[in-house]
């Protein structure tokens, strides 16, 4: 066992002790340890999501058992946990999602029971869920549990005949009473349908209270930023100008070391004394000195001492971003120019890049050009910008500047690029300029996810901070729900700034938030298209999605939306759109509309190139509602098209299969599993092959053909004892049934697969055909 796992299994013990005495903060604290060495380990995830849900920390435990689901998919109890914490937090509909997948996945792995359980939790939160009504009856109906079934049908006929579907709900009492002929409530069923009387509705289970009126309350997020502290705030250039004395002086303390060993002073800092150079001890010395009086010199204000002493620091084989960023910031008085080429080279370093452009466009100002110190300016915004964003979102967002720079360069207004400089040095050279750019940012509109919008788009468009400021006022009054006060604000700011379209966005939030959805929507809509027009589309669309999330019914309005997204060649967002809608009716139990609109996302996508997979999981929705409309003929054609797209898609040949089975179709189910199997076969994928043959087997035990197919596979592959056991439950079914010939002849099977107890089953023959 390496140190790791050492680790590991101590800090996992500890926590189950601690968790076993009830001390779940403790349990908590033994587990993250635990996670520190492996991050990823599903026992130490789900523990720890055990922990904090005991806490009642919910949102902290919802992320754990999450990402546990994210590393083991196929197990259901992460699902489970993730369903019953949805609960306490009052979110029902995604606690319903949860439970069906858990069920599912139970369901795969033959946890019929844990199934039925998510099933009937679902029932409990929601008696009108159709799906787990349908899985519940076609499950009892298997497992041969009929008063049961009995029961869920008759359930999902009353929901079926409640929304309009009377044939369908015919349908089903009818396979009802072929199941349970003799069941009264079948009967009963039947004849208040025939009379267009309606059906008892479903009650809700007993136990389903609790999680529906949120007996627990919502655990408020205890990870408060300590990052306060005490230290002044300072604008970026004396932010840069502390960072590189501190870097400075930390070089006074390095030893000398003997030339053998600069090597190794190189990685822990020293080698930038002199960029790898070999300097003989004298001029170490020398160096040290030099630097030491520049720093002493600049922090009594004598600059151009201490401009004399770094540069012969430089000389001698300094080499540090430090100190050319601090010659530059120190030349800025005396020597424009010379500053400028300081700072040109600082300006590479990440560190330094956002003071030395700060620098550069003041030093451009004093010389006169104009176009150089706004390009410079607009780099500096770009730094500060990226510098509040993560890593990677930060890079992608400095390069969405480069055309506004280049832009710029072609502005012959000076008055123009005197008036950016100007704005974007107010915004910047402040000490709270990390929070001024993460508010500016907030009160532009909301950009979509995952795309990056420059704060530029204000800077540059308000002329100012003063409208920014008239917006976070305006926000700061619509959240205190203060909303005439907010929209009075809001129309003095646009007295200053009539174009500033992130106002009039504000001003439809307000009207949404006052009831006025009807004006907020045509408010939404106009600055969507002006967006549009400039040629932001980016942002149009954004707002759009505002527009259909307030009136998510609105099929015009949702129209349009789908319509710009196709114009800007947004297909797959498009199509994305058709499918939320369907699933707003979907979620409402309006499976037609559903399906009209999973339709429309189907014609679109077939009309793409490179989207089989999206157009593989449209198919799979459509499939899905003809299965629970019972129209089991549509939903097998489709499954036919989802096979010639996915040939070797083992779920879809599946249902496929099981659907021509539940029409009659024995032949043709046999034939499309010899195919699929044979198909597999060749490709080299026999588990794959076994599973599925496993698969459809378990769907419709009582088959004999397919039960033979199965063991087949399995001995021919070399599991004779799986192959063995399958065929010897298959002959115990036939006698059951009183098919002796066909039990001799599975028996028959077992004998020539030479099993160890192969007389015992030549016996067993032999008995049947005397009997015979």
């Amino acid at each position: 066992m390496t140190e790791n796992q050492q680790t590991f299994q101590q800090a996992m013990n500890q926590g189950h002790s601690a968790a076993w005495d009830q001390q779940w903060e403790q349990a908590a604290s033994h587990y993250q340890r635990a996670l520190e060495e492996f991050p990823k380990h599903p026992m130490a995830l789900t523990s720890m999501g055990l922990a904090l849900f005991e806490l009642q920390q919910y949102d902290r435990a919802l992320e754990y058992y999450q990402l546990a689901a994210q590393v083991t998919p196929n197990d259901p109890v992460p699902f489970e946990k993730i369903a019953r914490i949805f609960e306490r937090t009052g979110r029902l509909s995604e606690a319903i999602k949860s439970s069906l997948q858990a069920a599912e996945l139970h369901l795969k792995t033959h946890g019929v029971e844990k199934a039925i359980e998510n099933w009937q939790q679902v029932i409990k939160l929601n008696p009108g869920n159709q799906t787990a009504r349908t899985r519940l009856a076609m499950v009892f109906e298997r497992m041969g549990r009929k008063a049961e079934a009995v029961s869920e049908y008759l359930a999902l006929a009353s929901l079926l005949q409640h929304s309009g579907l009377r044939d369908k709900a015919m349908q089903v009492v009818e396979h009802t009473l072929n199941l349970a002929p003799e069941s009264i409530d079948a009967r009963s069923a039947k004849s208040l349908l025939l009379n267009n009387q309606p059906l008892p509705k479903p009650l809700r289970p007993r136990g389903g209270t609790g999680p529906v009126s949120m007996a627990s309350v919502k655990q408020l997020s205890s990870s408060r930023s300590d990052e306060e502290g005490k230290q002044p705030q300072l604008d970026p250039v004396a932010e840069a100008r502390s960072t590189a004395l501190v870097t400075l002086a930390a070089l006074l303390f390095e030893k000398a070391e003997e030339e053998s060993q600069m090597q190794e002073a190189e990685k822990r800092g020293l080698g930038s004394l002199n960029g790898g150079r070999k300097l003989s001890a004298a001029d170490h010395t020398r160096m040290l000195l030099h630097l030491s009086q520049a720093i002493e010199s600049q922090t009594h204000g004598d600059n151009a001492q201490a401009i004399s002493e770094l540069e012969h620091a430089v000389e001698i084989g300094l080499k540090d971003p430090a100190a050319t960023f601090d010659l530059g910031l120190l030349y800025m008085e005396s020597d424009t120019r010379k500053a400028l080429r300081f700072l040109q080279t600082a300006v590479r370093r990440p560190e330094y890049a956002l003071a030395s452009s700060l620098l550069i466009g003041q030093a451009y100002r004093k010389l006169g050009s104009s176009k150089e110190a706004a390009s410079a300016y607009l780099q500096a915004l770009s730094y500060a910008d990226a510098s509040t964003m993560p890593a990677k979102q930060g890079e992608e967002l400095r390069q969405l500047y480069e055309p506004m720079i280049e832009f710029q360069t072609r502005e012959t207004d000076a008055a123009k690029l005197e008036a950016l400089c100007a704005n974007v040095s107010n915004h910047l050279l402040r000490p709270d300029w990390r929070e001024h750019i993460k508010n500016v940012r907030q009160q532009m509109p909301e950009a979509e996810a995952g795309a990056l919008v420059p704060v530029a788009e204000v800077i540059l468009e308000t002329g100012g901070g003063q409208v920014v400021d008239a917006l976070a006022q305006v926000r700061q009054l619509t959240n205190n729900g203060m909303f005439r006060t907010a929209m009075d604000e809001a129309f003095r700011a646009l007295a200053d700034a009539p174009t500033y379209l992130p106002l009039h966005v504000q001003i439809a939030k307000i009207l949404l938030r006052e009831g006025e959805t009807r004006l907020a929507v045509e408010k939404f809509m106009l600055v969507s298209r002006l967006y549009s027009l400039r040629g932001e589309n980016g942002q149009a669309i954004q707002l759009m999605k505002n527009v259909v999330r307030a009136v998510p019914m609105d099929i015009p309005i949702r129209s349009y939306f789908i319509d710009l997204l196709t114009e800007q060649g947004e297909q797959e967002e498009a199509i994305t759109q058709y499918m939320e809608l369907a699933n707003v009716y979907y979620q409402q139990a309006e499976l037609d509309m559903a399906r009209k609109h999973y339709a429309s996302a189907l014609r679109l996508s077939q009309q793409m190139q490179g989207v089989r997979g999206l157009t593989v999981q449209i198919l799979f929705k459509l499939a899905d509602i003809d299965q629970q409309r019972l129209d089991w003929r549509q939903a097998m054609r489709i499954f036919e098209q989802i096979c010639t797209l996915e040939p070797q898609d083992v779920e879809a040949r599946a249902k496929l299969v099981n659907l021509k089975m539940m029409l009659g179709n024995e032949p043709a189910a046999l034939t499309e599993v010899d195919q699929f199997v044979e198909m597999l076969q060749s490709a080299g994928k026999h588990t794959e092959a076994i599973a599925f043959l496993e698969a459809v087997t378990s769907e419709h035990p009582a088959s004999m053909e397919l039960s033979l197919r199965h063991a087949d596979a399995l001995a021919q592959h070399g599991q004779t004892e799986k192959a063995i056991e399958l065929l010897d439950g298959l002959a115990d079914q036939l006698l059951t049934r009183g098919n002796r010939g066909g039990a001799i002849s599975v028996l028959q099977k077992i004998v020539r697969l030479n099993p160890p107890n192969a007389a015992a089953y030549r016996k067993a023959i032999q008995q049947l055909e005397s009997q015979s």
